[in-house]
């Protein structure tokens, strides 16, 4: 088979390509390389096709998507804080890109997953959260990934098979600041030897769901029968950002309290993703275990792998 993953040098595309790789798929990637990174496809480099482009450029897209079998849509801008200052751009690109993909899909019949997110939930009424409850997006990040699933909704209707998988909060190696960037920052200041710095109280909540994980759901995805649907893409458990300063510092050994700053504009308080439409509809299941994974990378001084 033949895919097209856009965003494919960031971090959860990176980690699809490298998957249809080692699955002896033929890969093209697209990236502009704005925040994608060329290191993090380099063990690949000679088996994969390399395009520096953009989402927006449609004569480009039009050429690349001839004759493949299906696009892992990944490419975004993927900032929360920078999304206030920057709306139209986040539109431009989340929306409108997305969009272009679709209109491709529809005219050359190939399949499309993509990245939707938590943050359409906005602070939800209750939890965990299903994938019918309430959508109330409280950043510019968040509206465009809304924006996104009603286009979807819309080409669905037109006969594009495209499925929007919902994550909660990513971490893995060569995870980005955007995506879960506080465990990241956490171990990167107790590799330092400094106290985690939470932002506001530390009683806001969040499902961590590991990159391998997140994979597989992209790949079950599209290798199953469903043509159209939204999955929470989570592990159905939450932990307070206090509790995971409390670990990192536990399974470092240091004699270390977290100290507090200002809370982030835009910050959902809580979410926890219930899982059961897609352990249903595809057999997907998380497998790592967030606390497992911090000390295994503390014990074993990985940190700057990470």
């Amino acid at each position: 088979m033949k895919y097209l993953v856009t965003g494919g040098a960031g971090f959860i595309g990176s980690h699809i390509t490298k998957r249809l790789v080692e699955e002896e798929e033929q890969v093209i990637v697209i990236d502009n390389l704005n925040t994608g990174k060329e290191k993090n496809l380099e063990s690949i480099k000679d088996k994969i096709d390399f395009v520096r482009g953009d989402i927006l450029d449609k004569n480009l897209l039009e050429d690349i998507t001839r004759n493949i079998d299906g696009v892992f849509h990944q490419a975004a801008l993927a900032s929360v804080q920078d999304s206030f200052s920057k709306p139209d751009e986040y539109y431009n690109v989340n929306v409108n890109g997305t969009e272009n993909i679709l209109e491709l899909a529809k005219k050359n019949n190939f399949k499309v997953v993509y990245a939707s997110s938590s943050s359409i939930y906005g602070n939800p009424k209750r939890i965990p959260i299903e994938e019918s409850d309430e959508k109330n997006p409280i950043n510019p990040y968040a509206k465009t990934k809304l924006e996104k699933e009603e286009l979807a909704k819309i080409y669905s209707k037109m006969g594009v098979k495209v499925i929007g998988l919902r994550y909660f909060n990513v971490f893995g190696k060569g995870q980005s600041k955007e995506y879960a960037g506080v465990l990241k920052l956490f171990l990167e200041q107790i590799r330092d030897k400094l106290p985690p710095k939470i932002n506001g109280d530390g009683t806001q909540a969040r499902d961590f769901v590991h990159v391998s994980d997140v994979v597989n759901s992209n790949i079950m995805s599209m290798n199953s029968d469903v043509n159209h649907a939204f999955f929470n893409v989570g592990t159905g458990t939450s932990i307070t950002i206090l509790d995971l300063a409390k670990i990192i510092i536990k399974f470092s050994g240091l004699n270390l309290e977290p100290v507090f700053g200002p809370a982030l504009k835009g910050d959902v308080q809580k979410t926890t993703a219930n899982i059961d439409l897609i352990k249903e509809k595809i057999g997907w299941k998380p497998t790592v275990v967030l606390e497992e994974w911090i000390n295994e990378i503390i014990s074993t001084n990985k940190i700057n792998e990470i």
